[in-house]
């Protein structure tokens, strides 16, 4: 007998995820219309903090030390800039550079007064991971690290460079640790025995939280409620505007009624449509 896979329906990671949930019309800007946004300070950052830390372990153990950490942040930073040059464009001079080059090694130092990486042996570092529900939906997103116990149990770690939420957002950190705990039970059929947040601003966090299997099925409702209501505005072509503080930092303001702006008129085109295709293609992060 053949197994056959259902078929995708459209795919969902958790920062789309989360796009939606602040601003329907913010998921649409950046997955229907993928209107082009401006790199942030804080954004690049954190992707250089990030490839450190990833590289970091690749070092043996008893050379996992600060000096080591700071010592890989320039030439990051450097590969990024390589990559794409216009991410030097974000600083007015070069000492607006040096001082955000500065808050990145802050960081990286209130890293080692949360962890020691010389006592630990991650099994994965960014791994992608993905997996699809009963009904179609792709779930996927990349895993900061991953460690498996000797005895099997697992750890699902993030790093955040931002400040550790108060308690009335850690519900909403806690979704996108939930979000891929529940893409990696779907994968290998075991809970993880924790999540763990590492914030690297302010005074430094960890936040950790024990899932079990009642969790992550009420995570996977409501992923599954956010999709019905991604297809409602697909349908009827509205997609709502949400103001929040987080409008402050948003690109799209111009087109933003919120803010006296009209968005362009919708595209025809559908956010499962880079996965009906190549089912692995990780490049567009949906």
């Amino acid at each position: 007998m053949t197994l056959t896979e259902p078929a995708i329906i459209g795919a969902l990671s958790p920062s789309r995820a989360g796009d939606f949930m602040t601003c329907p019309l913010l998921y649409r800007f950046r997955v229907i219309d993928q209107l082009p946004e401006k790199p942030s300070q804080a954004a690049v950052r954190g992707t250089v903090v990030h490839a450190v830390l990833e590289r970091l372990y690749d070092l043996p153990a008893q050379r996992r030390s600060v000096s080591a950490a700071l010592e890989l942040l320039e030439p990051q930073w450097r590969r990024l800039l390589d990559d794409d040059p216009q991410y030097g464009e974000m600083f007015a001079d070069e000492a607006e550079q040096a001082e955000w080059l500065a808050q990145a090694r802050d960081m990286l130092e209130r890293y080692f007064r949360l962890e020691d990486p010389t006592r630990l042996e991650p099994a994965e570092r960014e791994l992608y991971v993905e997996a699809v529900l009963d009904g179609g939906l792709l779930l996927r997103g990349y895993v900061d690290r991953l460690d498996v116990a000797p005895t099997g149990e697992v750890r699902v770690v993030d790093y955040k460079t931002g400040s550790a939420p108060g308690p009335d957002f850690e519900a909403k950190a806690l979704f996108q640790m939930k979000f891929y705990a529940l893409v990696l039970w779907r994968l290998r059929g075991q809970v993880p025995r924790l999540l763990q947040l590492v914030y690297l601003g302010g005074q430094g966090e960890v936040l950790r939280y024990a899932p079990d299997e009642a969790d992550l099925l009420a995570t996977e409702r409501k992923v599954m409620a956010l999709w019905a209501a991604i297809e409602r505005s697909l349908k009827s072509g509205e997609w709502r505007a949400r103001r929040s503080r987080l409008c402050d930092w948003c690109d799209h303001q111009a087109l933003c009624p919120e803010f006296g702006g009209t968005p362009p008129p919708v595209p025809d085109r559908q956010p499962g449509d880079t996965v009906r295709s190549s089912r692995r293609a990780a490049t567009d992060e949906l």
